[in-house]
């Protein structure tokens, strides 16, 4: 189903309205729900379109394929020849502008494109070619789409051959937490934010679990099925675009048990330098499943120089998968679902703190901060590590010298008055010696998030401070709304 896609469907149907010929990118990792966009928006356009997946076929294979379907895009009511190819992927091309001539919009929609250029390495010159001569004089809007994020960038990039005649790319990114409600709908708060930090916002993922069963028993019920897509899908991804998969195994593994740096990750990974992850994490991050965060209270200045940089998974169910599921599979492999998730059970509970209430969190702070609620413009938001500190929750304004740090539970307890006085007292100070000028004339606010809400205490030591309480219920309105 499509959800949550209101932005991009906009974009798609605002680029309908040019006069003018369009070579619109779309790109974003697999699962996505990129084809459901937009086949769902070429079906309400009220065009004609134009569907072709690529393959991993022969180029020839691709080339018949691609010319049946223009062909037919051409002559709507006959049949296509029997065996019937264009001589080479110009005059496919060339013919495809012919169809697309006229005063209707033709919307023409080339899925997978890099597929069909691992097997046709000159396609986009082809291409290019093309458009400079006969497609940018048709009424054609072509989509070239992508799930090799590295792929797609090539091509886009001020050196690749398509950067002349395209436009600025639309990227598909996982969708927000607020749409896991239209996935959960029986789901409380809690649930969902469980089911969020395992699945994250990948369509394919959420339409997995059931609001029916709990998060243990939608795990037993697809980690346990060797063919089910979560047991499947980590593998595949990464495979796909990469050689030595074991080794990418490896490394992703380390960095989701805990190595951020690339010596830690290469130790952990069993490699023999140091040095040895790092063509390994450059590609990762290439792919869009890594990237390199710093502490937010890092000045610009410093943050090339800074040594606190580490790597981090950016996908969730990534995390999950190689922190949860790839260590045990020998579990799986037996059948022994009581002891997999007696393995899991002690940290399964951190993992949902620090992915979901702390990144959600963040997300909190963001909304109220465009929503004008928060006491300062927030520049950059993050967290802060250290030097033996740790802070979940960090906003900064670095102009106006202000900044919030902010403290997540996930326990079963109310957050009690230790907490609160350990952020303000403890913390702060020694946050405020990182900054520049040692926080001189730097005003702190404060925010504390919880599962299970406050102690009245707590409630009275925040208030002398007006720091905002936000409880679960409270976080996952205001996303929602927002």
């Amino acid at each position: 189903m499509l959800v949550g896609r209101e932005s991009e469907l906009n974009e798609l149907k605002a680029s309908l309205l040019s006069p003018n010929p369009i070579l619109l990118p779309v790109t974003g990792r697999r699962r996505l729900g990129k084809t459901t966009l937009l086949i769902h928006w070429a079906k309400d356009s009220g065009h004609p379109y134009l569907y072709w997946l690529a393959s991993h076929f022969p180029g020839n294979t691709l080339l018949t394929q691609f010319s049946r379907k223009v062909w037919q895009l051409g002559h709507p009511d006959q049949t296509v020849p029997e065996n019937f190819r264009y001589g080479n992927w110009l005059e496919a091309f060339e013919s495809l502008a012919a169809a697309c001539r006229g005063e209707q919009r033709h919307i023409v929609i080339l899925d997978e494109f890099p597929l069909a250029i691992q097997a046709e390495p000159t396609l986009p010159a082809v291409l290019q070619e093309a458009w400079e001569g006969h497609l940018k004089s048709s009424n054609i809007c072509l989509v070239l789409c992508g799930s090799q994020v590295g792929v797609m960038e090539g091509l886009l990039g001020a050196e690749g051959p398509l950067h002349d005649p395209i436009q600025k790319p639309l990227w598909l990114r996982p969708l927000p937490y607020a749409a896991t409600a239209a996935f959960f709908p029986s789901y409380n708060a809690g649930q969902r934010m469980a089911a969020y930090a395992i699945l994250g916002g990948v369509p394919a993922y959420l339409e997995q679990f059931s609001d029916k069963s709990n998060i243990l028993q939608n795990l037993r019920h697809h980690l346990f099925r060797e063919t089910s897509l979560l047991r499947t899908d980590p593998d595949y991804l990464i495979g796909e675009q990469v050689r030595d998969l074991k080794i990418y195994q490896v490394v992703l593994s380390a960095i989701a048990l805990g190595a951020g740096k690339p010596a830690a990750i290469a130790f952990e990974a069993g490699l023999p330098q140091r040095s040895s992850a790092d063509p390994y994490l450059a590609r990762l991050v290439e792919m869009g499943y890594l990237h390199r965060e710093l502490p937010v209270t890092v000045p610009a200045g410093k943050r090339r120089s800074s040594r606190l940089g580490r790597y981090a998974l950016v996908d969730n169910y990534l995390r999950f998968y190689f922190r949860f599921v790839r260590p045990n599979l020998d579990l799986l492999a037996q059948q022994l679902p009581e002891e997999f998730e007696k393995r899991i059970s002690g940290q399964l509970l951190s993992f949902v703190g620090k992915v979901a209430l702390e990144e959600l969190s963040q997300e909190w702070i963001l909304t109220q901060a465009r929503a004008g609620k928060m006491p300062f413009k927030i520049e950059q938001i993050g967290s802060h590590w250290g030097g033996g500190l740790q802070i979940d929750v960090v906003a900064i304004n670095w102009e106006d010298k202000q900044l919030l740090l902010g403290a997540t539970k996930w326990q079963a307890e109310p957050i009690g008055k230790d907490t609160v006085r350990e952020l303000i007292e403890t913390k702060t100070p020694r946050v405020l010696q990182l900054l520049p000028e040692e926080g001189d004339g730097w005003r702190p606010h404060y925010a504390f998030f919880s599962r299970a809400g406050f102690t009245d205490v707590a409630r009275a030591l925040a208030k002398r401070e007006n720091a905002q309480l936000v409880d679960l219920i409270r976080l996952d309105q205001d996303l929602r709304n927002a």
